[in-house]
């Protein structure tokens, strides 16, 4: 229901846009948030943003990354600027009903995007 694309390979300060696309269900009122994982380590928290387009990042993302959101479409994306090698990680969107930083809070998630940054 949510697939994520967009990933790749790419330098350090290069940019990524990364797109979460709903089917089979509307997502168009629901909060949607973007969590990464990295190898050996837990999944964390990104990005959110709620039904009404009020956003919340992670401190290690802030003023680099930016969420938008096309309601008509169902779809989000993940702008990422001045990616650094600590953001490399495999990327989920998730839907929810309510925003928060838990994963578990999440009801429906993508199938996650690698994004790889060299240095």
């Amino acid at each position: 229901q949510l697939q994520a694309s967009g990933g790749g390979l790419v330098q350090a300060g290069d940019s990524l846009r990364l797109s979460c696309a709903a089917s089979g269900r509307t997502f168009r009122s629901d909060t949607m948030a973007w969590f990464r994982q990295a190898p050996g380590k837990e999944r964390e928290f990104v990005v959110v943003i709620s039904g009404s387009g009020v956003t919340s990042y992670a401190d290690s993302v802030k003023g680099r990354f930016t969420i938008s959101s096309d309601n008509a479409k169902g779809t989000v994306h993940l702008q990422m600027n001045s990616l650094r090698p600590e953001d490399t990680a495999v990327y989920y969107c998730a839907a929810g009903r309510i925003p928060s930083i838990r994963a578990t809070v999440y009801d429906f998630w993508g199938q996650g995007t690698l994004v790889t940054v060299s240095s």
